[in-house]
Order: structure tokens, then C-alpha cells, then sequence
């Protein structure tokens, strides 16, 4: 068996790790890279590998630095099955077209600026076209069910706790009379978290491949991360401004709903409305309310006792591009929770370069910012950025809670490393920043006295 890394590789987008088992060809993830544009470009456009080679794509989840590229290996020849959870296939139903919808808004954008500079104009990587062929291909079958997905290779879907559906990827494999269980973990989510499961701690690995967003650093506890986010909104209300939250739709955004319904139970929350502008959340929000069999037992309860957090006063799903725009000319104070989540495209661009010259608003990070996108500028205090190829000024405030985080932090990817790694033969850190990894490479190494391996972009490893 061979395993080339070819994606979140000592980085944390554009999930792909291709397996060579036997003659078969799998691919866990088909995810974008995000950041810096042109490199993304060429990551993206063109794939170290042969589409039409690849057997089988299995999803841990459906973010798109997961899930996002699917469709372009599809337009470039890939014919195989896409396996997944039901959930998952139900988010890339609607998360896989908005993408296609964004790059096309974004490239149309784009290129009025390119053509007054007599610049050749740009390409979407698929259209909407390719998006409906690659969701003809995808399989999915239940958590904890076993399936024979090729002779000798079994696959076992467990949860992950990180977003709706996210799962981890189990593979027993049967070689030459040999039987080994690979395990991918995708991305973890915290143990504790409010609407989802916590992640399975039940595998026993052999070869275990992880991730280590946050291998070097710690989360605050849910109810400080609470106080923070309330203190933060009150502060911005007094001022009159606005409180702009880039977000991811899936996941992130219905945590973050979550939370500003704990305020308002409390009464604690400032009477200020909640925008959401992404058709994509709304549609995603709908889509968590159907799949129950991935909540925990604590929000079963909630929504039998008929509440949802997804449902308060004040809060509004904004769908149309006009009522999006009005946003910006409404001087209220306000919160606006919009996507994508990194900063890199869609309605969040036009918030925050109508909103981060005022001193009276506040930019909130409630997520992982990967290197080289406008998220992790801001984060990094740089007063000058770039949105649409124009120069703005910030004069916001900025705030970041890492508490509302997806992903396990260093103590709870550690544990997880002990309980189903401690007999692994070979361990790879992925999808996380190399100062992050090779932290967590220290403290697992000092736990259960294996090195893991924190593989480069492209380096193929072969497995005995």
C-alpha cells in the first residue's frame, strides 16, 4: 500500500491523500486549497494526478477544503463512486452548487476590473453543469455500517463531531494475508460541543492519519467563549456599529446561532438584529433539521421540547443580492454573519470593505484563518488589505474567540492519538500549519512514544 499526500500537507486546505492498495486508486477528500490566489490557481486548476485513474473518493466531510474540488475531477474524467454519510451528501448537494455560483459572480467581478486593465479574462474552475454530474456519482451509507467498497477493502464510516455528517474514515485492508486498519480522522470536532455527537474514540489503528489544525494551542471553555461573545456585541452596540462575522455556512454559522440563542434565553443579547446573508446558511440551517440521528442527546431534547436555536426575535435569513446590499446602507447597530468563512469570497468580501474603515464596527474571527487568505491578514493586524484588487484601510475593531472552534484543540487531538493510535505502527499529522503539527508530534511522541510524521506536499510513503 502507498499513500502520497497531495493536499493539507503541512497546511490545513485542500484535503487529498491518494491510497494505492493492490490496483485500486482511492482518494480520501477532493478539497480546495485556499489562500494565497495564484498559487491556489494553479493547486486547483490542475491535479497531480490522473481523475480518470481514481477508483473511488471517500468524504470525511462536506467543507469545501474537503469536498470543494469534487467537481473538478469529474469534469476532468473521474467515473467512480463517491462514498460518503447521508448527511454529507445532503450539504454537497447544496454547498457543491454555490460553489460553482460563487466562482462564477466572483470571475464576472473580477473581470470588469481585468478587462479596464486589458488583463485576458479568467475561467471558473466548473460551472453548475459539472456540479450536477458529480452528484450522480456519490454512495452514501449509515455511521458504524460496514461496507465492502473493493475485494479485500472495507470501509466504516465513524462520527467526527466536527460539522453535520463529518465523519472519520476507517479501512480495513486484507493484503497478501495480512489485515490492517487504516484510519483517517478528517476533522475532529470538541468533545463537549453544543448540537453534535462527540467523536468516536472507539478505532484501534494501525496507520492513523490526522489532523492538527490546532496541535500547538488550546481552546476556551464554551461558557467564557459565551461571556466574550456577549461582551464583544454589547461593546459594538453602545458604539452603533456592527458586528461582521465571517463564517463558514455549514457548521460554524449554526454554532454561532446557537450561542446568540443562549444570550437571548438569557437576556443578555442587545436589541440588535441578526442577519445571516448566505443563501447557503439558510439552506444548510434546513438541511441540519432533518438529520437528528447526528445531534447529541442534549439538542434532541431541545428541539422535542419545541425549541430551536435556529429560530429567535430578531434573527433574519437574507437571500436576495439586493436585500444583501441593503445591509450596507443600514446604519443600525447590527450582526452580520456571513460566508465564507476564510474571507476569501462571496457576501463577506462586500461586508467588510463597506464596514472595516469605521471605527464603530467590530470584525469578529470565530475560526481558523489559513495562510495567505484575507481572514488570516486581518488576523495578523495588517492595517492595509486588499478586497476585489482595492486597497482599504482597517479601522475596526478586531476580535477573535477561538472558542467557537470546529476542531479539536492540542489536549483533546493529544487524547485522541492515545485511545486510538497508542498501537499504530505509523502516524501522519495533517492539515495543519508545521509549527502546529510538529508541536503535537512533540506531545504525542511524549505520550505514547511514537514520532509521527508530518508529511510534505507530494511525498508518497509505501506501508509493509
Amino acid at each position: 500500500m502507498k499513500i502520497t499526500f497531495f493536499g493539507a500537507a503541512r497546511a490545513v486546505t485542500g484535503s487529498k491523500h491518494l491510497l494505492e492498495i493492490g490496483s485500486k486508486k482511492i482518494l480520501l477528500d477532493c478539497g480546495f486549497h485556499q489562500g494565497h490566489r495564484i498559487e491556489s490557481e494553479e493547486l486547483n486548476r490542475n491535479f497531480p494526478f490522473n481523475p480518470s485513474e481514481l477508483d473511488c473518493i471517500i468524504l470525511s466531510h462536506a467543507h469545501i477544503d474537503h469536498a470543494g474540488n469534487l467537481p473538478g475531477v469529474v469534469k476532468k474524467g473521474f467515473k467512480g463512486l463517491i462514498v460518503s454519510t447521508f448527511a454529507t451528501r445532503d450539504l454537497a448537494a447544496i454547498m457543491l452548487p454555490d460553489s460553482a455560483h460563487i466562482q462564477k459572480y466572483d470571475t464576472q467581478y473580477l473581470n470588469k476590473k481585468r478587462a479596464k486593465k486589458d488583463l485576458p479574462p479568467l475561467e471558473p474552475l466548473y460551472d453548475i453543469e459539472d456540479v450536477t454530474r458529480t452528484l450522480e456519482h456519490f454512495m452514501s451509507i449509515p455511521y458504524n455500517r460496514q461496507f465492502e467498497i473493493f475485494n479485500g477493502i472495507t470501509l466504516r464510516f465513524l462520527e467526527a463531531g466536527h460539522i453535520l455528517g463529518s465523519a472519520q474514515i476507517e479501512l480495513t485492508i486484507r493484503e497478501k494475508g495480512h489485515e490492517q486498519v487504516l484510519l483517517f480522522s478528517g476533522d475532529l470536532g470538541r468533545p463537549g460541543r453544543p448540537i453534535l455527537k462527540d467523536p468516536d474514540m472507539n478505532a484501534k489503528a494501525d496507520i492513523l492519519l490526522m489532523e492538527s489544525t490546532y496541535g500547538g494551542r488550546n481552546h476556551e471553555d464554551n461558557e467564557e467563549a459565551l461571556i466574550r461573545f456577549r461582551n464583544i456585541v454589547n461593546k459594538t452596540y453602545k458604539l452603533g456599529g456592527k458586528v461582521i462575522i465571517p463564517s463558514f455556512s455549514v457548521g460554524r454559522t449554526q454554532e454561532v446561532l446557537y450561542y446568540i440563542h443562549e444570550l437571548v434565553a438569557r437576556h443578555e443579547m442587545p436589541d440588535m438584529p441578526v442577519f445571516v446573508d448566505s443563501p447557503l446558511s439558510f439552506d444548510a440551517t434546513e438541511i441540519y433539521k432533518i438529520h437528528q440521528e447526528c445531534f447529541d442527546s442534549h439538542m434532541r431534547e431541545y428541539l422535542n421540547s419545541g425549541q430551536s436555536p435556529f429560530q429567535f426575535e430578531g434573527l433574519r435569513f437574507i437571500q436576495s443580492v439586493g436585500e444583501s446590499k441593503a445591509l450596507n446602507m443600514d446604519s443600525r447597530p447590527m450582526v452580520i454573519i456571513s460566508a465564507s468563512g476564510m474571507c476569501e469570497n462571496g457576501r463577506i468580501l462586500h461586508h467588510l470593505k463597506n464596514n472595516i474603515e469605521s471605527n464603530k464596527n467590530t470584525v469578529l474571527i470565530v475560526g481558523f484563518m489559513a495562510q495567505h487568505t484575507l481572514g488570516r491578514r486581518l488576523l495578523d493586524g495588517c492595517k492595509e488589505v486588499k478586497i476585489f484588487g482595492e486597497e482599504y484601510t482597517m479601522k475596526a475593531g478586531l476580535e477573535v474567540i477561538n472558542g467557537f472552534s470546529a476542531h479539536a484543540d492540542s489536549d483533546a487531538l493529544v487524547d485522541y492519538a492515545e485511545k486510538v493510535g497508542k498501537d499504530a505502527k505509523d502516524i501522519f499529522l495533517v492539515h495543519g500549519e508545521l509549527d502546529q503539527s510538529e508541536v503535537l508530534a512533540g506531545r504525542i511522541f511524549e505520550r505514547i512514544n511514537i514520532e509521527p510524521v508530518i508529511p510534505s506536499m507530494g511525498e508518497t510513503f509505501e506501508i509493509q
